[in-house]
């Protein structure tokens, strides 16, 4: 299946805005972007009089908490679950992949790995296996191991000091290690004063939210800057304090050279499916251009051999993201999901 989209405007990837642009995508990838050119027939020919750029991947959501159909069809094409009972995601995770599935590729995680009675296991918000309770370091590796066998793409660890237990430093350890010698990332729910720290200090490669709950000292913001990234969840948190701690953390990481990527936390509280543009506006809020905002959305620059996920706006998002909001066309693994 040949697919082919032209349009007046096309933004392909950081520095790569194509005015009168074209993409085509056969079996699922995208095989030319670029100007409009004659590329041969097409079974489907598409042209959008909007602002044509790949699709948006959230990286920080609860599917189950949510509407994949509606998450889709709202312009998120791949999404990372953060926390749930093995068996239900793993099972979404590899339907997720079939072209009959109506929603967005689903990458998981498993149930988020906890000390004795901590967080999430009394929150409320997911079943019973949400979280994984250790009982010490030889547990979490074994944990870990399960988790990776059983096709996690990340291991997530509860640090939230403020919620209850957490795992012991030698089980974070064992974590951390087991988890990078089977090449797996680990995330971390940082909630508490000195549990980033506390992350650093095993090897923690990505903070799940922008920390909240303090303003971290520089030299904290500027060694995390090194070393892991930060999925940015801004729009949780109401007006006020935790969010302008939020925002100062992230400004700070930013400026120091630290990767930010786009994650809402979809299923928390009033988190919408799809493309939250307010997620997007607070990013730039924390001092990043429209640009660097959409490079943080995005799962994949257009280029050869890329998954086939796009979407078009009726605006341009590099002017005014609130462009988000006006979604005309959803490509998904090169298969139109809607259009207008």
């Amino acid at each position: 299946m040949i697919v082919s989209i032209r349009a007046a405007a096309a933004w392909l990837g950081p520095g790569r805005l194509v005015h009168d642009a074209q993409v085509v995508c056969e079996d699922g990838v995208v095989t030319y972007a670029g100007p409009a050119t004659p590329v041969g027939a097409a079974d489907e020919e598409l042209d959008v009089d909007g602002f044509l750029m790949p699709a948006v991947a959230d990286r920080h959501v609860h599917i189950e908490l949510s509407d994949p159909v509606a998450v889709l069809r709202r312009g998120v094409t791949a999404v990372r679950d953060l926390a749930w009972p093995a068996d239900p995601i793993f099972e979404l995770a590899d339907a997720s992949e079939l072209p009959t599935f109506n929603g967005p590729l689903v990458r998981a995680a498993g149930p988020m790995l906890t000390g004795h009675g901590g967080y999430p296991t009394r929150a409320g918000w997911g079943p019973a296996g949400t979280g994984r309770e250790l009982t010490g370091p030889e547990d979490a590796t074994a944990t870990v191991a399960e988790l990776a066998t059983r096709g996690a793409t990340a291991i997530k660890v509860s640090l939230n000091a403020e919620a209850g237990p957490t795992p012991t430093d030698g089980e974070l350890a064992a974590i951390c290690d087991e988890a990078h010698r089977r090449e797996l990332p680990v995330t971390a729910h940082a909630q508490g004063r000195g549990q980033v720290e506390r992350a650093l200090g095993a090897g923690v490669d990505e903070l799940a939210h922008a920390p909240w709950t303090e303003r971290l000292p520089d030299a904290v913001v500027e060694t995390a800057a090194a070393r892991m990234r930060i999925v940015s969840t801004l729009h949780i948190h109401g007006p006020g304090s935790s969010l302008d701690v939020a925002t100062d953390n992230l400004r700070r990481f930013r400026a120091a050279g630290g990767e930010v990527t786009y994650g809402t936390d979809l299923g928390n509280g009033g988190i919408p499916p799809g493309i939250d543009a307010r997620e997007a506006e607070l990013l730039a809020g924390a001092g990043m251009t429209n640009e660097e905002v959409l490079g943080a959305m995005i799962r994949a620059p257009l280029d050869p051999d890329a998954p086939a996920d796009l979407i078009a706006l009726g605006a341009d998002p590099m002017r005014d993201l609130a462009a988000f909001d006006d979604l005309i066309l959803v490509v998904r693994a090169g298969r139109v999901v809607t259009t207008r």
